[in-house]
């Protein structure tokens, strides 16, 4: 079970982020990049879930700058919210919550010394992405259905470290032609498609899948052993 630490950015804000710690041997350490519903309860287990799969994990909360404690559900208001936050924080100025993602990075690879790997869902998916060409503290990248990442701008982007994407067909918010664009102009990403709808990888929303979510875990958990394993 995680807990929360307070971050200090760059410029000196202080950010919460949601940590949790393996009990046995440590696979590596990983950034989970939350969706557009906050540091909420999905994302505080799939952290923990993979603690218990050995990795140090840690989920920055990421509209902190924004507004306190934000932790949605995935109903109608929760998503009004979430948008108009996520609105907000593309708005914010240099590299806006990306030096949140910063120190989260550098949080947990001074703790564990291991390399950092990123993941990120839904608007971290994106923000995966980004941070895959801009942050020189991580190894690897996995992003889940990143809306924006598939089409201009961010699919200009040239990522400095090995990425994986995970994409569904069903998906209204990310078509399947600008999936398949996106994986033409980045040959080196590995790109995969699932018979399933945008968010499929949380249990608790409708459009979960579980025949999708293990087989991308499994990937995910298996790329990032590949270029995680090596301690610094």
């Amino acid at each position: 079970m995680g807990q929360f630490v307070q971050l200090m950015a760059a410029d000196g804000v202080q950010i919460p982020a949601w940590v949790a710690q393996p009990e046995g041997p440590v696979r590596g350490a990983l950034v989970v990049a939350q969706e557009i519903f906050g540091v909420n309860a999905h994302i505080r287990a799939v952290t923990d879930r993979l603690a218990a799969r050995g990795f140090v994990a840690i989920a920055p909360a990421l509209f902190a700058r924004l507004e306190p404690d934000v932790d949605l559900g995935y109903d109608a208001e929760g998503m009004a919210r979430g948008k108009a936050l996520k609105a907000a924080a593309e708005a914010l100025p240099g590299e806006g919550v990306l030096q949140d993602v910063r120190a989260a990075a550098q949080w947990v690879q001074q703790s564990s010394g291991e390399r950092v790997g990123m993941l990120g869902f839904c608007w971290g998916g994106l923000l995966t992405w980004r941070a895959a060409q801009q942050l020189d503290e991580l190894s690897a990248a996995v992003c889940y259905y990143g809306g924006g990442m598939t089409v201009a701008p961010d699919m200009a982007r040239m990522p400095r470290i090995p990425v994986m994407a995970h994409f569904g067909t069903l998906d209204a918010h990310i078509s399947v032609d600008s999936v398949q664009a996106f994986s033409h102009a980045h040959p080196s990403v590995q790109v995969h498609l699932y018979e399933a709808d945008h968010g499929f990888n949380c249990d608790q929303r409708g459009s979960y899948d579980d025949i999708s979510a293990v087989q991308a875990k499994d990937r995910t958990l298996a790329f990032f052993d590949q270029y995680l394993r090596r301690s610094l």
